[in-house]
């Protein structure tokens, strides 16, 4: 099956507006009638519908009519890389799980949350080489696990972005009203009519989402310098960070109770604190934008990670060196702790650099998120208006304004630890697609793959996926740290058999071009499973909002999306057709001509 793309115009007066669905389903009322009583047929043929790496890069990147401009180097993809990853997840949420969860182990949930992080890293690479379109993982989930598979994980990916976004934002206000002598909820406005925790209303945070908007629409390049410029103070400010907190450490604060929490509470906070990595799947979103993306994308990409790593593992070890777990503030622990010291004239220096930080994470998110709903409307599983991209600021406008107000609503209204955990899950739960999808990748090739091959590699991945969630499952359910050890021999021995089966008893069906992830099938299988097993340390009323929320995409879908995609891609089968047509009947007649 072709890819789904662009194709099909309407008139204009159809019974979801021609403009905004231009599908053939969607010109009239009748029409979109006859198109729901074939969601049947139709949904059979997009759940084994995948696209092509030329499909992706090619045809449906020219649905945006021009072309972003390539103007990117690794130098830029470092710094949005850091300025994406580095902002409120570190000053905010640190605290609050050493206090809560892991004591000063937090250092411990970093360094895992890193390591599953990295893996998703090295799979992200791989594909953003070979697929450089703005479409980031809902293009490699395209091309790999079919249309279906890609529209999930894509409304994930858009949620993900939307309340990453607003959490950043509604941080930014309270560092912001630290920064001016004030407690971080001062500038909050109480709504008594509403429900605890969205009560809050936050307009500043509405305004900061409004500013970042209008500097992603203007130029990529420029928001690029401008990211660095500021992630360089940054980074100065952390440097600030570590070097005067290391003359006020007490390493009796770390002896004394290194791990209160036990294990479980290690694995918790590492399950929020992924949080704080967040963002590096932005990068590759710019590889359609990126000079050589065969180069600079691994070096971007796995630097800027391996920096934030040892960043958020030393800033960790510091606040835990400055204060017992037990008094750290939940709520602005570095600013705290050096007023605690004696140091109050340094929490102004933080909450400057805590606003740099999340000023760039906003500015990066904002780049990114517009791509990801960009790709997605190039499909027509989102209105394709929201593919155009700018032909002055080569730029997608439409797409950027559309998910910054998004965020902003959300941001007005919703506080931190209810977007906290929601946003994790999303994120791991994308994380594991696209590992399954590099695996995918690497074994099997439509056409060429032997069907017992293709067999294999499917009891593989369900041997892999079914292990993970039993050892993640049963973690969950235990009350202390696991219960028994029986219960994970057995799950951890299964997954190491199936991937240790998919290494030497499943060949391979394809090498990458340029640059690959080392040690398959056993870095995406361990991907897999980190991502699941942090999956199973969330708490279940997190789960009940990831639910409610993927029961919406599946409405839309089964509706909208499902119906657009179809007669795009008819369209686009017919289109090739023709092509083909032309170009037999064009050899023939210059054939005639040769010999007539």
């Amino acid at each position: 099956m072709a890819a789904s793309g662009g194709g099909g115009k309407g008139n204009g007066e159809g019974c979801c507006g021609g403009t905004l669905f231009p599908e053939e389903s969607f010109r009239s009322w009748s029409a979109y009638g006859r198109a729901l009583l074939e969601t049947g047929p139709r949904l059979r043929d997009r759940l084994t519908a995948r696209s092509l790496d030329a499909t992706e890069v090619n045809e449906v990147r020219g649905r945006s009519g021009a072309d972003m401009r390539r103007n990117l180097t690794w130098w830029d993809l470092i710094w949005f890389g850091i300025g994406a990853v580095i902002g409120a997840g570190i000053f905010v949420l640190t605290g609050q799980e050493a206090k809560e969860a892991a004591g000063p182990a937090v250092v411990v949930s970093y360094a895992i949350s890193g390591v599953s992080a990295m893996l998703a890293v090295f799979c992200y690479t791989e594909f953003a080489i070979e697929i450089p379109v703005a479409g980031g993982s809902f293009a490699y989930l395209r091309v790999e696990l079919g249309d279906f598979m890609a529209f999930i994980a894509a409304g994930n990916i858009l949620l993900e972005y939307c309340i990453g976004g607003a959490a950043v934002a509604r941080s930014w206000t309270s560092y912001f009203a630290t920064l001016l002598n004030h407690h971080p909820d001062d500038f909050r406005v109480h709504a008594a009519a509403l429900a605890e925790g969205y009560s809050e209303l936050d307009p500043i945070a509405v305004a900061v989402t409004a500013a970042i908007c209008a500097l992603a629409v203007l130029s990529t390049k420029g928001s690029s310098r401008f990211n660095y410029v500021l992630s360089i103070l940054h980074l100065a400010v952390i440097a600030f960070i570590v070097v005067a907190g290391l003359t006020k450490a007490n390493a009796a604060n770390l002896s004394a109770d290194f791990a209160p929490f036990g294990a479980r509470g290690i694995f918790a906070a590492s399950a929020v604190l992924f949080f704080a990595y967040l963002g590096f799947d932005a990068v590759s979103t710019m590889a359609e934008e990126t000079r050589n993306p065969a180069r600079d994308i691994p070096v971007g990409l796995v630097g800027a990670m391996t920096l934030t790593t040892a960043v958020y593992c030393l800033l960790a070890l510091v606040l835990c060196l400055m204060q017992p777990y037990t008094e750290i503030d939940a709520d602005a622990p570095f600013s705290v702790a050096f007023t605690t010291v004696g140091m109050d004239w340094a929490k102004y220096i933080v909450a400057f650099g805590a606003l740099k930080g999340m000023t760039t994470v906003l500015l990066v998110g904002a780049v990114g998120q517009a791509r990801y709903l960009t790709h997605i409307a190039r499909t027509h599983m989102a209105p394709p208006c929201l593919a155009q991209v700018h032909p002055r600021f080569g730029t997608p406008v439409y797409a950027t304004v559309v998910m910054m107000v998004a965020t902003a609503v959300i941001a007005l209204f919703t506080n931190l630890g209810i977007l906290s955990n929601l946003l994790s899950i999303s994120t791991l739960f994308i994380f594991t697609l696209v590992a399954m999808a590099l695996l995918v990748r690497r074994y099997y090739v439509a056409g060429e793959t032997a069907a017992s091959d293709r067999n294999r590699l499917v009891a593989c991945l369900a041997v892999i996926v079914a292990s993970s969630i039993a050892t993640a499952a049963y973690w969950g359910m235990t009350s202390s740290g696991g219960g028994g050890w029986v219960a994970y021999v057995v799950t951890v021995a299964a997954w190491l058999a199936a991937t240790a089966y998919l290494q030497w008893g499943v060949p391979k069906a394809r090498a990458p071009k340029m640059w690959g992830v080392p040690l398959v099938p056993w870095l995406p299988s361990a991907s897999i499973f980190i991502n699941i097993f942090l999956l199973g340390s969330i708490d279940g009323a997190s789960f009940m909002r990831f639910l409610i929320w993927t029961a919406a995409l599946l409405a839309y879908y089964f509706f909208v999306g499902l119906h657009a995609s179809y007669d795009t891609a008819k369209a686009i089968d017919a289109e090739a057709e023709a092509a083909r047509v032309e170009e037999g009947a064009h050899k023939v007649a210059v054939g005639g001509c040769r010999f007539g």
